[in-house]
């Protein structure tokens, strides 16, 4: 059986993205429209070997339609996505929108697949934040062996998190520092961030921590236990796809490095490279344009009783937003829409 599918905000990166995986895993859809905005409207967009013209997301009726996936923002989600939802079309939000309200499941299918079931309470499931995706892939089966306490986290965020302007403005700027005259002040961005780094992503909140660093908090108790105690610091990096995490653990229990290894070597959406020897570890550029994500340099914490650092690097346009949303798709399928 197939389903009718739409991708809303399907000019956008992520949509875009959407579209792209939803061809290459081959996702069981008899029909897949794209929507955008008004401006938008003809816009061609491409689905596999299949080209696709926008359709006004304004106008368009979600009456029939299986699943929505959702890749605009969280003022226009709000609008459109109880639209979708009351007209029966189940609804994978990507903006932050719904992610913090306690009847609507907050996935990550290798995590957390069980709370697949809940989408009925409003016919909406959220799509985490793209830094805590990743993380709490690498982090659950850890937990399941070893009980996590506590986490310590510095991310390396790449601008294609911020959208395109933000990949546009790194492009401009970088050209610029060679061109005398063209430099380009920062717009999208607080500061330069051709060659810099900025330790600043969303709004800054009266703790001290910005937005960014509040979800990964929020969204990992939410996701896998809420005894886990989480510290997060968020960087923006001059990295155009592909988020990267140092990640400090500490365990319950004792936790020997080569077991966690192998324990992640054959854990789902988790690949382990990690030689002790130069280029033996997974940098931005290689994780980029791959489903899944890679776990390096894990190694005992010697200044704690039962700790582990590793390093997770992951393209967010994938597993951080669109790669997770048709996963959830997919289980929604699977264990849901399927049966009955």
């Amino acid at each position: 059986m197939g389903y009718r599918v739409v991708v809303v905000g399907a000019t956008g990166n992520v949509g875009r993205e959407m579209l792209n995986i939803l061809a290459e895993r081959k996702f069981p859809a008899d029909e897949v429209a794209a929507l955008a905005s008004r401006r938008s409207l003809g816009t061609e967009v491409s689905y596999g070997d299949k080209t696709l013209k926008c359709q006004d997301l304004d106008t368009f009726d979600f009456e029939g339609w299986d699943i929505a996936l959702f890749a605009i923002g969280s003022e226009a989600t709000a609008r459109y996505a109880p639209r979708a939802a009351e007209a029966g079309c189940v609804v994978i939000d990507n903006s932050s929108l719904y992610r913090y309200e306690p009847d609507i499941p907050l996935i990550v299918p290798e995590v957390n697949p069980q709370a697949i079931h809940d989408y009925r309470n409003r016919m909406i499931i959220a799509n985490p934040n793209c830094s805590t995706a990743q993380m709490v892939v690498a982090l659950k089966p850890l937990h399941d062996r070893a009980r996590i306490k506590r986490v310590v986290v510095a991310t390396y965020q790449a601008v294609s998190g911020a959208g395109k302007e933000a990949m546009d403005e790194l492009w401009d700027q970088t050209k610029g520092m060679y061109v005398p005259g063209q430099e380009v002040a920062p717009e999208k961005f607080t500061k330069q961030i051709a060659f810099n780094v900025i330790p600043h992503i969303d709004k800054f909140l009266d703790s001290g921590d910005t937005r960014e660093e509040w979800k990964m908090v929020v969204e990992t108790k939410k996701i896998m236990d809420p005894a886990i105690r989480v510290t997060a610091t968020c960087v923006r990096v001059p990295v155009f796809v592909g988020h990267s995490e140092a990640i400090n653990i500490e365990f319950e229990d004792f936790l020997d490095e080569d077991e966690a290894r192998e324990i992640l070597r054959t854990s789902p959406g988790l690949l382990v490279v990690d030689k002790r020897e130069d280029g033996g570890y997974v940098t931005p550029v290689e994780a980029a344009g791959d489903f899944a994500t890679f776990v390096s340099r894990i190694r005992q914490d010697v200044t704690v009783e039962n700790g582990l650092n590793l390093w997770c690097v992951s393209d967010n346009l994938r597993k951080g937003a669109a790669l997770n949303a048709v996963q959830i798709a997919e289980l929604l399928g699977r264990e849901v829409l399927q049966k009955g």
